[in-house]
């Protein structure tokens, strides 16, 4: 589904950010990238997209090679998580949602703001699917919390039934507890509809509870690959670990290898949005 082939990535200042990474993530497969900052994980997401195009290698989405002339046929595939959410903060909840269908809509509808109905249904499903009720639909992105504005960003991702779904640090910006309702919730998301994610997470013990597969990288190189399961905390140290220090001193992981908790919430879609609010103002 999603292919990285021997892709490296050096900068015009000589700065290596990947070294000669293959990866294969099958469809419907959860990967969490792990590793600290600087590892390369964004630039390895932003390949996935075209926002970065690799130095060496190449980068294949559901078998299209990722290019600038591919560009327009494979992002309306592709759903993107941000970790600053970039929500329109002077927009509703209904309007920021709908901004994820502009890429597949006719330059005319989209700067006129013209949604068919079927697109505006599928935003009050997505809303409430996310656990967000009819009264947050006219309610501006700035008036609600950290985690309810990643809900929007999870809605608006899955508006055009993205086969991919990017998610970069999506719960850095959250408290642990709203950082496991997010990831919860983004994996039930993806579970219902076979939906690929590769996600790029700090915290080990979130990993280790959400992921199908943990990839981790250092200096731009992968180190491990494998089942959370195998993820242990001395895996843990050679990854977060600064190269100055794996010689000397005792290692100082940056993030704890803990096991998560036992049961992480999931949430379940509340009653069906009244018709009504099919008539929504940006």
């Amino acid at each position: 589904m999603l292919r990285f082939d021997s892709v490296g990535m050096r900068y015009a200042d000589g700065t290596v950010a990947l070294k000669t990474v293959s990866l294969h993530i099958p469809a419907g497969q959860f990967c969490v990238v792990l590793g600290a900052s600087g590892a390369g994980k964004s630039t390895l997401l932003r390949m996935a997209n075209g926002l970065v195009s690799p130095s060496s290698g190449a980068v294949h989405v559901d078998g299209v090679r990722v290019a600038a002339s591919s560009l327009t046929q494979i992002r309306p595939r592709i759903g993107m998580i941000h970790q600053q959410f970039n929500l329109v903060l002077r927009s509703t909840v209904a309007a920021n949602v709908l901004g994820g269908a502009l890429p597949a809509m006719p330059m005319w509808r989209a700067l006129a703001g013209l949604f068919p109905a079927a697109t505006r249904r599928r935003a009050c499903e997505l809303i409430a699917s996310v656990g967000l009720q009819e009264q947050h639909l006219r309610r501006r992105a700035s008036e609600l919390s950290g985690g309810q504005q990643q809900r929007v960003g999870i809605a608006r991702a899955f508006m055009l039934e993205p086969s991919l779904v990017l998610a970069d640090e999506p719960v850095a910006s959250l408290d642990p507890h709203a950082s496991q309702e997010v990831l919860a919730l983004l994996k039930r998301q993806a579970l219902e509809r076979g939906t690929t994610v590769l996600c790029s997470l700090h915290q080990v013990d979130l990993a280790r509870s959400f992921a199908d597969r943990i990839v981790a990288l250092r200096d731009g190189a992968v180190v491990f690959d494998g089942p959370p399961e195998d993820f242990d905390p001395s895996i843990a140290r050679a990854v977060y670990t600064k190269a100055t220090e794996a010689t000397g001193a005792a290692a100082k992981p940056a993030a704890d290898a803990a096991a998560a908790p036992a049961s992480a919430p999931v949430w379940t879609s509340p009653m069906p949005l009244h018709a009504g609010v099919l008539e929504m103002a940006s």
